[in-house]
């Protein structure tokens, strides 16, 4: 079990790590690269898949934490995907998206690490 973990744990920084950095890569020209998306649909499996094994456990969830965290990471998902659903069709990915994508990543990766 204590295995399973770590590799969520890893997968979950890795889904972070794809956002937050495509969003830097691309900060002078915003899109929302491919990796991006990987990086959300990773982020919201792995986070809910690490929740559930803390409430199967011994682990103290946070639910307050925990809810808004994935309130945001659905907006992520969200926004990356309509991102995607741009660049696919060719048509240019607003500044806006682009930097919501990123920015909203950051304040995820904020709650993790900053509410104790």
């Amino acid at each position: 079990m204590d295995f399973l973990t770590l590799i969520l744990i890893f997968l979950h920084i890795l889904g972070a790590a794809a956002i937050f950095g495509g969003w830097l890569a691309n900060f002078k020209t915003p899109t929302v690269n491919v990796w991006q998306w990987y990086g959300a649909i990773a982020q919201l499996i792995t986070g809910l898949a690490l929740v559930g094994m803390a409430e199967a456990g011994d682990g103290d969830v946070n639910h307050m934490k925990i809810g808004i965290k994935v309130v945001i990471a659905i907006g992520i998902l969200v926004v990356a995907f309509i991102g995607r659903k741009k660049v696919k069709a060719g048509e240019e990915v607003s500044t806006g998206i682009a930097h919501a994508t990123g920015g909203l990543a950051l304040i995820n990766i904020a709650i993790a690490t900053l509410w104790v």
